[in-house]
């Protein structure tokens, strides 16, 4: 399995917009944030979670050339207005609609966004179309499982996610947005090789978790090895990282791990 983050920032970005912080002016590449997405591969099949407004330039970057299906875990802009490059995707899978899991509220979004993909296959090639279906909790694929749960995020739920690879019996488990982690989502996530966890900044916030609240998270699910994600500029990667618990890291963009 492979697992590539193609954005580990929060909804503003790093650097800010007007902002000259020393995070924000910072030469250190790890403290350049776009928007959260990640890529998964798990036994040949690539899934997409999220489309950040990056997008685009994220698939460049790391040179994303294909997606078998793609993942919303909830409809707020910084993880759904990237989705009309998906156009390219359907371009690639012989202009066959790209199937899109997502919650009701998800699915909701993607309707009022881009009622203009929702068909089988596109108007003409180049257009996006998308196959809209809700995430069950588990999902059973020839190369492995995708297991789902809701967490709690301010007024609406986001789908946490687990990644099981039938090759290797390695799981991933990847909890963005949230401002807890349930009873049931940690039992879920128990076993996992690597955990992702929403962890943006040392202050709370209503609808996330603070890096402590992370850090008191992943001690409760005792993965090897966590990663925090969804960062803002109030945290500078070194100086954060180097105060967290030995098993406990912050992701930054580009980061690939392989299980």
């Amino acid at each position: 399995m492979e697992i590539i983050f193609l954005g580990t920032g929060t909804s503003q970005g790093v650097p800010m917009i007007a902002c000259d912080c020393a995070v924000c002016a910072s030469d250190d590449p790890r403290n350049k944030r776009y928007r959260a997405s990640i890529h998964v591969v798990m036994d040949g099949l690539h899934i997409q979670v999220d489309a950040s407004p990056e997008f685009r330039l994220q698939c460049l970057r790391e040179k994303i050339n294909w997606i078998d299906l793609f993942i919303l875990t909830h409809g707020h802009a910084d993880h759904i207005t990237g989705m009309d490059d998906l156009r390219r995707f359907c371009d690639l899978l012989g202009g066959n609609a790209l199937t899109v899991y997502a919650t009701d509220e998800g699915m909701s979004r993607v309707l009022a966004i881009y009622p203009y993909t929702i068909m089988e296959r596109p108007v003409v090639r180049g257009y996006p179309a998308f196959k809209l279906q809700q995430m069950p909790t588990r999902v059973e694929l020839p190369q492995g499982t995708i297991e789902s749960t809701l967490l709690p995020h301010g007024g609406l739920n986001t789908l946490g996610l687990v990644f099981t690879e039938k090759s290797s019996g390695k799981k991933f488990t990847y909890y963005t947005d949230c401002k807890r982690v349930p009873r049931e989502a940690v039992e879920l996530a128990r076993g996992s090789d690597i955990v992702v966890l929403d962890g943006l900044r040392p202050q709370e916030h209503p609808s996330h978790m603070s890096i402590s609240e992370a850090v008191a998270a992943a001690q409760e699910i005792a993965a090897p090895l966590t990663y925090l994600t969804h960062l803002t500029h109030l945290t500078d990667h070194a100086t954060g990282e180097a105060e967290l618990p030995p098993a406990v890291r912050f992701a930054y963009d580009g980061l690939r791990l392989k299980l």
